[in-house]
């Protein structure tokens, strides 16, 4: 489906069908689950339906009529509960709380997709925001990468003072390189210069200003005069760019500096926006398992495995619990999940099988996530997690079926 195009907002449009919302019962995940998919695939041959424009971002779900023109539906991210996927009838749906209802009234908005691979990246578009606005809320979790020593540069076009005009030139008659170029025979040196007075003499030429080299090359039949003048890079943006590249590079070098990763967003390919979604990219993987032990059953979390360098992690939770299997790398490049039998050529492969076949497994994997920053209250200033409004309600009802004993 190649790359997610991302507004300036943030927002990400993609085009479905609206077939219809209906009331879910605020009981427990697993059971809100089951009955979730019971009613999707009821409705997977309504012929009833309406083309709308979906727009994502870490803020909400916004549902715009086909000319995105009209809004139909408003929906804040705190207020969608989950999202789920239903791939092989083209369904995708999410459930929320609409402002102003009773806490216990949530809904079930359901949409048709053009085929099951734009199902499948609509759910993975609302999942990866549930995963931006966690780490929104909570940076203190997010995941630093450590970089080494960055390589020293090589001479090149861009940081020797060149303006982008000089850099397009495909008719230098030798580059700027340092020795000779593969294949380049060695020639006697006229005036008996040596090659350390050439080199310098060519550093020269590539350390001079901007319109000292344009003008020796035009002089030197390099460059025709007024050809490769650029129009986009202006004398800002070539003083900024010289600035970085001139900055020492060799102090501190040793000391391994640590920075953050880039910023994770949802302009992504497909590719990568399911992997980013399947090993929750930008969170640590202890917040990430925590995470994953309050989420819908089959959910999984996809990492590294920490006793086995090459080989990947699959933690999944199951009904007892979270599960680990080990992601094999057979001999001849293939993918195994660890006490199962098939291979797979590719990780994604593997998820797909799994999802809708549960074989070894205790369950299938599931495509669902959880809206760890959902919240549930209306009326209260800060609403509790997901995880302490499922546990109020066991405890209400064993008060409850206590009260009624006595």
């Amino acid at each position: 489906m190649g790359e997610t195009p991302v507004r300036d907002d943030g927002t990400v449009t993609r085009s479905a069908e609206y077939v219809g919302s209906f009331h879910v019962d605020d009981c427990c995940l697993d059971d809100q689950m089951q009955q979730l998919h019971t009613q999707l695939k009821s409705l997977k041959t309504c012929k009833k339906r309406r083309s709308v424009s979906l727009k994502f971002s870490i803020k909400g779900v916004k549902v715009y009529d086909e000319d995105e023109t009209t809004l139909l539906m408003a929906h804040a991210l705190r207020r969608v509960s989950l999202s789920t996927a239903r791939p092989s009838d083209g369904q995708f749906a999410f459930v929320s709380h609409n402002p102003g209802s009773p806490d216990a009234q949530l809904y079930c908005h359901l949409f048709k997709a053009r085929h099951a691979r734009a199902a499948q990246f609509l759910n993975l578009l609302l999942c990866r925001c549930f995963q931006l606005s966690y780490l929104e809320k909570h940076p203190e979790e997010a995941q630093d990468e450590s970089v080494g020593p960055l390589p020293s540069r090589a001479p090149s076009l861009l940081n020797q003072g060149f303006p982008l005009s000089v850099s397009a030139l495909v008719s230098f008659r030798r580059a700027p390189t340092q020795g000779l170029l593969p294949g380049e025979k060695v020639f006697p040196l006229k005036n008996n210069r040596t090659t350390e007075e050439q080199l310098s003499s060519q550093e020269e030429v590539f350390t001079s200003s901007p319109s000292l080299v344009r003008k020796r090359a035009i002089r030197n039949k390099v460059l025709r005069s007024g050809a490769y003048r650029s129009f986009t890079y202006s004398p800002h943006k070539q003083r900024h760019l010289q600035d970085l590249l001139n900055s020492p590079q060799g102090k501190g070098q040793d000391k391994m500096p640590v920075r953050r990763a880039r910023a994770p967003s949802l302009a992504e390919t497909e590719e990568a926006l399911a992997q980013a979604v399947w090993c929750w990219a930008g969170i640590t993987t202890d917040s990430s398992s925590s995470l994953l032990a309050e989420d819908v059953l089959g959910s999984y979390l996809l990492c590294p495995n920490p006793k086995r360098p090459g080989c990947g992690s699959l933690i999944i939770r199951f009904s007892s619990g979270l599960v680990t299997h080990l992601v094999d790398n057979t001999s001849n490049g293939k993918y195994l999940l660890e006490n199962c039998h098939i291979e797979f050529s590719t990780i994604a492969a593997l998820i797909d099988y799994y999802t809708d076949i549960k074989g070894e497994l205790d369950c299938p994997l599931s495509c669902a996530r959880v809206n760890h920053c959902y919240e549930w209250e209306e009326n209260v200033g800060k609403a509790l997690p997901l995880a302490l409004h499922q546990g109020l309600k066991r405890k209400n009802a064993k008060y409850t079926q206590r009260k009624q004993w006595v």
